[in-house]
């Protein structure tokens, strides 16, 4: 592959992974995670991709940590990505539309199988970031406390590299 074609490859990829991450912060999905995937591969050719980087991906792992602080946070969030890999699992079996259904047949369950294969990815996605989230934060407020140092740091950078760029 020539360079060319490997920096727009690359630069295609970016966008996507960065928009399917702003999607998913509305739709199931990890949004936070796309999003820093996103910049991570735009990061090779854009310094503000480079500069956003990091405090994505903290943020990111703070709403790990959020997710796994109480048992009943760990359970809904076992249950919303249970159910998500529940409706992948409709949709991949495509069962006729039923009679109660008020709009026209074609809107039963749009996009087919890969929208059901895309949801089957995102429950377990979601799923193992859930036991890596209680692996590394659940209990360990040592570690919460590092994260929350690390966000202030990159803050504390970030604001001072913007003023320089006045």
């Amino acid at each position: 592959m020539t360079g060319a074609a490997k920096r727009i490859l690359l630069e295609v990829l970016g966008w996507l992974l960065l928009l399917a991450g702003i999607a998913a912060m509305v739709l199931p999905g990890p949004g936070l995670l796309l999003m820093a995937a996103g910049l991570a591969v735009l990061s090779q050719q854009y310094t503000w991709a480079e500069r956003l980087l990091d405090p994505v991906l903290l943020r990111a792992l703070r709403a790990a940590a959020e997710g796994v602080e109480t048992w009943p946070r760990i359970i809904a969030s076992t249950i919303g990505a249970l159910g998500i890999g529940a409706f992948g699992m409709v949709w991949l079996l495509d069962p006729d539309t039923p009679e109660w259904w008020p709009i026209a047949e074609k809107w039963w369950l749009p996009g087919g199988v890969w929208t059901g294969i895309t949801l089957l990815l995102s429950c377990a996605i979601a799923l193992g970031l859930l036991v890596y989230s209680y692996r590394r934060f659940h209990g360990k407020p040592e570690a919460r406390a590092a994260l929350e140092g690390e966000i202030s740091e990159a803050d504390g950078r970030r604001h001072h590299t913007d003023e320089h760029e006045k």
